[in-house]
């Protein structure tokens, strides 16, 4: 059972994570940029010449890994989902050089015996060459489906509105290829949910499955592509909470709504009528 003294001062080590520009270019193909090497656009997120980062790369950047399998958490791991990601940029991320920062549990919220807990875990990532502030801050919310009820707080969790009624003023379609999954889990995430089909099946799913932060890149680089003109730097934040698994090779649209700087936005996979993301915001600059 969670202690929740006990995990909200869990004492997390610093993590330094050294980077290069080919974990950059893994990443941007591990999200399927660069699936058409002609196009001059995806061609600067996967080659070295004038690289750029996509701004959902701070995401697998300073993870702090399976910290929950340790039995001292109280949190039944075999139960536990990524409920949801937000990334806020504070200058363009380094596409290398060596990355630090000290995770630290920001809330966990009981929602009750039989309705799960929800871990929020707060990264704010620095790097090496500079101090300063930060350049990026990533929180993962954490959905422990078996871990209700344990006597902790259960307070409101705010979260960006579901997308309007209204059609969207514009849709990006992006393919995933077949071997997806395994390209992304070369950033660091070698869960065999992702790899292996009798692991997958076991889960109960029919194959592999789509890491997550996959799904979230891709729509990232669908709003830099269709709110940024891919001018990565004018991404400055997105919020969005996982809803339904993505299949490696399904075809992504990310339906946008725009007010000013605030995009709305909503992720679907059309071939099975399935949203993937919801609740997802993102802020750009002009």
């Amino acid at each position: 059972m969670i202690d929740y003294d006990k995990l909200i001062n869990w004492p997390f080590p610093e993590i330094s994570h050294e980077w290069t520009k080919r974990d950059t270019m893994i990443y941007a193909l591990g999200i399927g940029l660069g699936a058409d090497p002609l196009d001059k656009h995806q061609l600067r997120f996967v080659y070295e010449k004038a690289l750029l980062a996509l701004p959902s790369m701070a995401t697998v950047l300073c993870a702090p890994g399976n910290w929950l399998r340790d039995p001292r958490t109280g949190v039944d791991y075999l139960h536990v989902m990524n409920g949801g990601t937000r990334f806020v940029i504070h200058r363009p991320l380094p596409v290398e050089g060596i990355f630090t920062c000290t995770p630290r549990v920001v809330d966990i919220v009981d929602k009750g015996k039989g309705k799960g807990a929800i871990i929020l875990v707060e990264r704010k990532i620095f790097d090496k060459a500079s101090s300063g502030e930060p350049v990026c801050t990533v929180t993962t919310r954490t959905f422990c489906r078996g871990d209700g009820g344990f006597g902790g707080p259960n307070r409101p969790q705010p979260a960006p509105p579901k997308a309007p009624g209204t059609p969207p003023q514009a849709s990006v379609e992006i393919s995933t290829p077949r071997n997806a999954a395994l390209i992304y889990r070369l950033n660091g995430d070698a869960n065999p949910i992702h790899a292996d089909p009798e692991v997958a099946r076991a889960a109960g799913f029919k194959e592999p499955i789509l890491h997550g932060l996959c799904t979230f890149g891709v729509a990232t680089h669908a709003l830099v592509k269709g709110c940024c003109d891919y001018d990565p730097s004018r991404l400055k934040s997105v919020d969005a909470r996982y809803t339904t698994p993505v299949i490696p090779g399904d075809t992504i649209r990310t339906d946008i709504w725009r007010e000013g700087s605030i995009i709305r936005f909503r992720s679907v996979v059309p071939a099975r009528d399935a949203v993937v993301l919801d609740y997802a915001q993102a802020e750009i600059s002009a």
